[in-house]
């Protein structure tokens, strides 16, 4: 079962006679820029509990880019009964139409790069101290290279797993978040 694509300015045009936007990114994602009138129900959640259409008749579901909207379009279909589409593009062709977001200026880095930073901090501080310590230290890098690797390979990144437990990437409630 798919569903439909639609444009920025049709989502728009819906979501002002009444459509509901259903972001389904994360809270961290979310909390950092969404649409304003959209409601935040993260794909992680999906199976466990339904969105929340009210009296929606119609539902546009949106992620950053529209791959995992996209992907999993199945899914979502089966989450409603109302009519339902995916915008085309997601939150990055929405503002690429010039159309509005509301955006918390002091958000955090997203977990992509804050783990890049971290890691490559590891991979340097490991190769420095290696040089100028004892070269022993550059198991650290290799430690930090084989993480990554490992990551990419497994898509399991326990060094993103606990950045994202940090107190600084704590989902901050803003309006229409669901936790």
């Amino acid at each position: 079962m798919s569903l439909s694509s639609i444009t920025p300015q049709q989502a728009k045009d819906l979501h002002a006679r009444g459509a509901l936007l259903i972001d389904v990114r994360e809270a961290r994602e979310f909390a950092s820029e969404h649409i304003p009138g959209a409601q935040l129900h993260p794909l992680s959640r999906l199976k466990s509990v339904a969105p929340e259409t009210g009296a929606a008749e119609i539902v546009v579901f949106l992620c950053q880019s529209g791959m995992r909207t996209a992907a999993a379009a199945g899914n979502l279909k089966a989450s409603t009964d109302c009519e339902a589409y995916i915008l085309e593009g997601g939150l990055s062709a929405w503002k690429q139409a010039g159309l509005p977001t509301e955006r918390r200026k002091r958000a955090p880095l997203s977990l992509v790069r804050q783990v890049l930073i971290t890691a490559g901090a590891i991979i340097v501080l490991g190769f420095a101290l290696g040089l100028l310590v004892d070269p022993l230290w550059h198991l650290l890098s290799g430690a930090a290279g084989l993480g990554l690797l490992s990551a990419g390979i497994t898509g399991i990144c326990p060094l993103a797993t606990l950045l994202g437990h940090m107190p600084w990437n704590a989902a901050r409630p803003a309006g229409g978040v669901i936790e």
